[in-house]
């Protein structure tokens, strides 16, 4: 039997204004996950534990299959191992964005999605002026790096109160910047990388091109060195993940799955789609199962913007989703899942802990008949698993669901 899981992150919504009151799902071209619901098994699952804040490292930890309860350490560590930063015990790892920040407000969470390159220069000069003998920064992704203190009070910095970003977009940050005992070490490191920004030459040319620049790094999402169960040992399966973020192959990383790297992917619209299916089919001639985790839905949700997201949905419904289900008409020993971490909607910018759509097709599956994907329909359906953790068991474990 082969798995197949497709994540499309954050893409679950809220009706829409704009689209006369429909979801981006609804108001999407989605032929292919809409087969899937006719002819799968289709409902709603609570991927965020209650309690718990509604970040990717908890939805995506849940989607794999893990109680995020007890097993998650922090969203930095899961992206440090990506990284191949190893996180000793007197350790803990601190996500750092590159932000905008202009008048004291939070103006964007990725500095205008800056580019790869242009965040590698950035972060070689920050590492080199902010670099001490406790303090250490490593380059991840676009504006997505990580910071790593060496300290004898872990248990101190952990506490420290951190707000993700796109938590407080348009907000003045003096109310969310890091506070609690030890947060002038992350209060001294971000002011001290305003005066870097402020003279390097990435920032001058982006601000000449009309780009938003990046103003200061922020800190959160920390953690010590994570300890999960591998999914061989857990499910009985081998396989691979596919992302383009640092978060979801660092989970797959640390559960002994194989990170299969696809040439241009962004985490952005305009990833390459084609390629993750085609790299995922590619990884079950040699192994039961694969994690394929899409950004772009997720970045447009952050980002407002309602046609992008629209976008983002039908690309992978037409790119990711088709091709799998193609494949499978020549391979009916399997099956596939399709469901988000999260919400993100577009009216809040950020993440929610409301209960997602789900789809699940394949050998063995008892179809419940419903007439497409989306929140509305599966709503109808009801909720069929309280927990990531119990559908993955449910997926994976079952002969027949």
């Amino acid at each position: 039997m082969k798995y197949i899981i497709l994540v499309p992150d954050g893409v679950a919504d809220e009706p829409v204004p704009a689209l006369e009151g429909k979801t981006p799902l609804e108001a999407a071209q989605t032929p292919h996950m809409d087969f899937m619901a006719q002819h799968g098994f289709t409902g709603l699952v609570q991927t965020i534990p209650p309690g718990m804040h509604p970040g990717s490292d908890v939805g995506n930890l849940s989607l794999m299959g893990y109680n995020p309860v007890g097993n998650l350490s922090g969203r930095a560590p899961l992206e440090a191992a990506n990284l191949g930063i190893d996180i000793k015990d007197n350790e803990i790892a601190f996500r750092c964005n590159l932000v905008t920040v202009q008048d004291e407000k939070m103006l964007d969470y990725s500095a205008g999605h800056i580019s790869i390159d242009e965040a590698d220069a950035i972060m070689k000069d920050i590492a080199h002026g902010l670099n001490s003998a406790h303090v250490r920064y490593y380059t991840g992704k676009s504006y997505r790096h990580i910071m790593v203190i060496t300290s004898d009070t872990i248990p101190v910095l952990k506490k420290i109160m951190c707000t993700p970003p796109h938590d407080i977009l348009n907000q003045a940050i003096s109310a969310f910047l890091p506070h609690g005992n030890m947060a002038d070490i992350l209060l001294d490191q971000m002011e001290r990388s305003k005066k870097i920004l402020s003279q390097h030459p990435v920032t001058q040319a982006r601000i000449k091109a009309g780009k938003l620049p990046a103003t200061m790094t922020w800190f959160w999402g920390q953690g010590e060195r994570p300890r999960l169960q591998s999914y061989q040992a857990k499910f009985g399966v081998t396989g691979s993940v596919i992302s383009a973020v640092d978060l979801v192959n660092g989970i797959g990383r640390i559960v002994g799955l194989n990170v299969i790297t696809v040439p241009g992917v962004t985490g952005y619209l305009d990833t390459n789609f084609k390629g993750k299916a085609q790299y995922a089919l590619e990884s079950l001639k040699n192994h039961d199962f694969v994690f394929v985790h899409i950004e772009a839905t997720d970045e447009t949700g952050h980002n407002g913007d309602v046609n992008g997201k629209i976008k983002a949905v039908e690309y992978f419904d037409t790119d990711v989703v088709g091709p799998v289900l193609m494949w499978a008409k020549t391979h009916p020993d399997m099956r596939i899942l399709v469901s988000p971490d999260h919400p993100t909607p577009l009216s809040k910018r950020t993440h929610t802990s409301a209960a997602v759509p789900f789809v699940m097709y394949g050998k063995d599956i008892e179809p419940n008949g419903l007439g497409g994907y989306n929140e509305t329909l599966a709503s109808k359906a009801g909720l069929k698993f309280s927990s990531g953790e119990a559908m993955i068991q449910y997926f994976i474990g079952k002969r027949k669901a």
